[in-house]
């Protein structure tokens, strides 16, 4: 069984994306083999590794029965992707089958063997697509900046973990809460870092000790589709981000050394 881990968070600009797409290029540089899946309806993460996916299967094909999972599934330069569909917007209304919280997971069931990892971005919303992340999910990562009002996202969240856990997978864990753009100047920060550390511990979880620090490179990488980590590999944000590639990728997959 791959390891499956879902990037969340309900409030948006976050980086969820930037994280999930550094994951599946951080893994796959390694050596993993790495799926990504697109649920945001907006459709960033394919976007921002760089693929056109006017044409093709989508993960919304997939999870109403028009196509197999193994269709849909894009390879790339930066690992295998699941692209997003805008349709996915209507899925509170259009995913009304009993069991809707296990679509994504039984889907998953069929690429048994086939991944290492596979890496969820969600939307900005604790919505039936989310909860299928949750449900089909070994762990959570969870992105927010250091600021009130990302805070007040988490706290939200945890009530819907705390619910999947009782009624659909009491295996879920959450890794850790990634605190974004970050400035270990500022006192906002630091108080931050302080509530986020309570609300980990509430979650049974931690604070990565490695926080994401500013960069440009974060918001241009996507326009030439790459993640952060080939667009600019010696930036801050890059060298943060391996380091919770590193995390996640243990011992068994270790950054290969420059030649």
């Amino acid at each position: 069984m791959p390891e499956i881990i879902t990037v969340t968070n309900q409030k948006g600009g976050v980086g969820k994306t930037t994280v999930a797409a550094a994951l599946v290029c951080g893994l796959h540089q390694r050596g993993a083999r790495v799926l990504g899946i697109d649920l945001d309806p907006q459709g960033n993460l394919a976007f921002a590794l760089g693929l056109d996916i006017g044409s093709g299967h989508t993960v919304y094909d997939v999870l109403t029965g028009a196509a197999m999972i193994q269709e849909a599934v894009i390879s790339t330069q930066y690992g295998d992707i699941l692209p997003s569909d805008i349709m996915l917007s209507t899925a509170e209304v259009a995913f009304t089958a009993p069991r809707r919280e296990f679509m994504l997971a039984q889907q998953l069931n069929l690429l048994s063997g086939a991944y290492d990892f596979v890496v969820i971005d969600t939307p900005p919303a604790l919505n039936i697509l989310t909860i299928n992340a949750y449900v089909a999910s070994t762990s959570l990562i969870i992105p927010m900046e250091a600021e009130v009002l990302s805070l007040v996202g988490i706290s939200q969240i945890q009530d819907t973990i705390e619910a999947v856990r009782q009624s659909f997978n009491p295996n879920l864990k959450v890794l850790g809460i990634l605190l974004n753009k970050f400035n270990a100047r500022l006192t906002l920060s630091q108080e931050i870092l302080e509530l986020a550390e309570e609300v980990a511990c509430q979650l049974d979880s931690q604070v990565f000790p490695t926080k994401i620090r500013r960069g440009v490179g974060v918001a241009m990488a996507p326009a030439h589709g790459q993640s952060v980590l080939t667009y600019r590999p010696a930036s801050k944000p890059a060298l943060d981000l391996q380091s919770i590639v590193s995390i996640v990728a243990g011992d068994r997959f270790p950054l290969p050394e420059k030649s």
